[in-house]
């Protein structure tokens, strides 16, 4: 049995936070470049080289990548033989989160839903917890900002629809966002499993690493073709026009009833804020 104090959950929490909120992973901005060497049009140019330029400037200064520092999603891999001292798991994320806030002067933006009164310190997390084999806690922790998450979609398709409505859904998704999740996005699709399991893979999706394939060679194949497909849409970056409309498509399958087959395309930013930890 290992024993872990909640102390070292906040830590690693805030450190995941800062670290995500500030920093844009250095494969997506290499991608960032490169989609920036493709582009014909001058104003997809000029969108590409504000978004470039505005990861330097975030890095530079160590303030946040955008104004929209997101609600935090954490995704808990525990192991049965682990044992939390100190208080309540989930106290300790949150804990975490409310530092990172405060010290990165990151905006706080979460609110009730009705009476609108803000939390203060951007708490609580929306966390999903799994119990796995073994004595390592693993935190995967997530940044979402809402002008993607707003852009998100759920569609509860017949099995007759197949893969050509799978399709179908991942393409309308990205079509009807536009320029409104400020492309060129990122896409996580979840199939499978029931309306709310499919959405939750959908963002688990999102946690790959950026330029890891898809063990599936299908589902790797489909990723591909997907990416074509909505490059050909024409929105391009910050929806000016232009051949880079997403940089990845990431697909998590779980199997489903016979009368049912439920996607999930949960839309990200080109800001791929996520950072992941094993205790």
């Amino acid at each position: 049995m290992k024993v872990i104090h909640t102390k070292s959950v906040a830590l690693a929490v805030k450190k995941l936070c800062l670290e995500a909120g500030i920093n844009i992973d250095q494969p997506v901005l290499e991608a960032l470049k490169e989609a920036r060497q493709k582009e014909d049009g001058e104003k997809a140019r000029f969108a590409l080289d504000i978004m470039i330029k505005n990861a330097h400037i975030a890095k530079d200064q160590a303030i946040p990548l955008c104004q929209d520092t997101g609600m935090t999603i954490v995704f808990v891999e525990m192991g049965q033989d682990v044992h939390i001292e100190g208080g309540l798991l989930e106290d300790a994320i949150n804990q975490g989160i409310r530092e990172a806030f405060c010290q990165g002067r990151f905006r706080k933006s979460v609110r009730e839903p009705i009476s609108g009164q803000n939390t203060k310190d951007n708490t609580p997390a929306v966390v999903h917890y799994q119990i796995t084999e073994g004595d390592k806690l693993k935190l995967h922790v997530m940044l979402k900002g809402f002008g993607s998450e707003n852009m998100s979609r759920l569609f509860m398709l017949t099995p007759a629809q197949g893969l050509e409505g799978i399709k179908e859904a991942v393409i309308t998704a990205a079509k009807e966002a536009g320029g409104n999740p400020c492309p060129p996005i990122v896409l996580g699709v979840g199939i499978g499993g029931t309306m709310e399991k499919a959405a939750i893979l959908s963002k688990k999706a999102l946690l790959r690493d950026f330029n890891s394939p898809n063990k599936d060679s299908f589902l790797n194949r489909l990723e591909k073709e997907l990416e074509d497909s909505i490059n050909a849409l024409n929105i391009g970056p910050q929806g000016f026009g232009g051949k880079t409309s997403v940089l990845k498509v990431f697909i998590e399958t779980f199997p489903t009833h016979i009368a049912g087959l439920p996607v999930a395309v949960t839309v990200q930013c080109h800001a791929v804020r996520h950072g992941s930890v094993i205790l």
